[in-house]
């Protein structure tokens, strides 16, 4: 029943939960709010380090010769790639006498086509006077080129159609000919060749003056290209602002590192998979929620309620432990500091009845090696516990972190309190600390959440199937046989609903 309640509930959870997504993505605000900050030094510093080469800028008018209204940019991105070109590269530093590269200098320059007939050249150099010179020379180049590709069309079409033209001539030479030789020949079949003759000599003569005409368009048209073809804007150096750069620099810089850490945050979590809402961390763990408490001091404004919390929380565990039969204990997962200071504060309550000892059994001692203050509750490490009176009230103070010896956890209390810090702990690890204190036999009383998300609005309580919450079961009778045979019935079957590895514990 168990297990297959467990199995509906993994088959229901979705595959990405937002709501814990986004919690846990702000929760990580020092990593974004570092990149973008670093984006934004970054951005400032280059504009410092690397400012901009002088740079200069020249527009050139083309007039082609195939222009249409209703061209998509063809012509003119065919200028910008012959702008590209060693040949006017070449002739550029050779008007200007450089003995640079055609292949260095074009990595100094580019071409942009503005409209259709509008040419942009932005050129760079070691200063705005020699950035200037360069584009002059560099429009000046293309122009020179763009006007002899023009000639030389213009050019060679008239030179065919006179070709062309020149050939009739030749063909109506002999037409006439034919003519001369057959107009002293009678009868009906040389009046009639005579008739054809003189139907060609008069197409050859058509043609013969069309052809002519359109050599001479070819070459009326070419000036009117080249007139067309000029420098409409005379160069000039850019002017850049530093602090414009600068602060547009710090912009990009800004909006890319808050999006690169906003994307590591996001990833980081979905692998990392640290549960950080209270639903999760009470599903994971198997135990309800009965405490929140801030991770550091609180601030001037709210230092009141969480005092009251933190006394609220004193008085309920100093209930449990005074009508509990068995040892609490308090285990801490990412949070010894809270841990120790939740301890002192139970142990300094109970201590208004009777004598009460605080088992340490933290990494490092914690408590057993502070400075001790007039007043403190007596503090003894784990190997001294057997020595302690039974007389005593015991509080057990240990860790679940990795690395627990979890045998010794029963010698602090056989009933504890997890002190969990929300996201610290992954969820198979959640898993592996409710499975093993429930192969200790170590009843989860309830989890203290440290360092919670202020806006969590999710629920922590777990409900058995008697419809009493799990943070009730504080009243257990002592333990004997009965007890100890009812105990190790209910423990696995609160275990059985943690998978341990995203596999069903059966």
């Amino acid at each position: 029943m168990t297990t297959s309640t467990t199995s509906q509930s993994s088959a229901a959870a979705p595959l990405l939960d937002l709501q814990a997504l986004v919690v846990a993505v702000r929760r990580r605000r020092r990593l974004w709010c570092s990149a973008a900050l670093l984006g934004l030094l970054i951005g400032a510093a280059v504009a410092f380090l690397l400012p901009p080469p002088p740079t200069a800028v020249t527009k050139v008018l083309v007039a082609h010769q195939a222009d249409q209204p209703n061209d998509p940019g063809t012509l003119i991105r065919t200028d910008v790639g012959l702008l590209q070109t060693t040949r006017i590269a070449g002739a550029a530093l050779k008007s200007l006498g450089s003995p640079e590269k055609p292949e260095d200098f074009m990595r100094d320059y580019g071409g942009i086509g503005l409209t259709n007939n509008l040419l942009q050249i932005t050129v760079t150099g070691d200063s705005d006077a020699e950035a200037i010179a360069r584009a002059k020379a560099l429009a000046d180049a293309f122009v020179a080129d763009h006007v002899r590709r023009i000639q030389e069309a213009a050019k060679a079409e008239s030179q065919a159609l006179l070709d062309q033209r020149d050939r009739m001539r030749a063909d109506l030479a002999k037409v006439n000919k034919s003519i001369g030789n057959s107009s002293s020949d009678g009868g009906p079949k040389a009046s009639a060749d005579l008739e054809s003759l003189f139907a060609r000599r008069a197409e050859l003569t058509s043609r013969i003056t069309d052809f002519g005409q359109r050599a001479a368009e070819a070459r009326i048209g070419a000036p009117q290209l080249v007139a067309g073809t000029q420098v409409v804007d005379a160069p000039r150096a850019v002017p850049h602002s530093l602090p414009r750069t600068a602060a547009t620099n710090a912009v990009i810089g800004l909006v890319l590192g808050l999006v690169l850490g906003l994307v590591v945050a996001a990833v980081g979590t979905v692998v990392a998979d640290r549960p950080v809402l209270r639903r999760e961390i009470a599903a994971n763990l198997g135990a309800s929620v009965i405490a929140e408490l801030p991770r550091r001091p609180a601030r001037l404004w709210r230092r009141r309620r969480v005092r009251a919390a933190r006394e609220r929380l004193t008085a309920s565990l100093a209930r449990t432990v005074r009508n509990s039969p068995e040892p609490v204990s308090l285990l801490e997962l990412g949070c010894v500091r809270g841990t120790s200071a939740i301890a002192l504060d139970l142990a300094r309550a109970l201590a208004a009845e009777g004598p009460v000892v605080v088992i340490d059994g933290l990494p490092g001692l914690q408590l057993a090696n502070r400075r001790t203050k007039p007043g403190d509750p007596t503090v003894v490490s784990g190997e001294r516990a057997p020595a302690v009176s039974h007389q005593e009230s015991r509080v057990g103070v240990g860790s679940v972190a990795p690395g627990t010896a979890w045998t010794d956890l029963q010698y602090l209390g056989t009933r504890t309190v997890l002190v969990v810090r929300a996201g610290h702990g992954s969820a198979a690890w959640l898993h592996t600390v409710a499975r093993q204190l429930a192969d200790q036999a170590i009843a989860v009383i309830g989890v203290v959440l440290i360092d919670p998300d202020p806006r969590d609005r999710t629920d922590g309580t777990l409900w058995d199937g008697l419809h009493t919450a799990l943070r009730g079961r504080s009243e257990r009778p002592a333990r004997h046989n009965g007890a100890d045979r009812q105990r190790a019935e209910q423990l696995p079957m609160r275990a059985a609903r943690v998978p341990d590895n995203d596999q069903e514990a059966r």
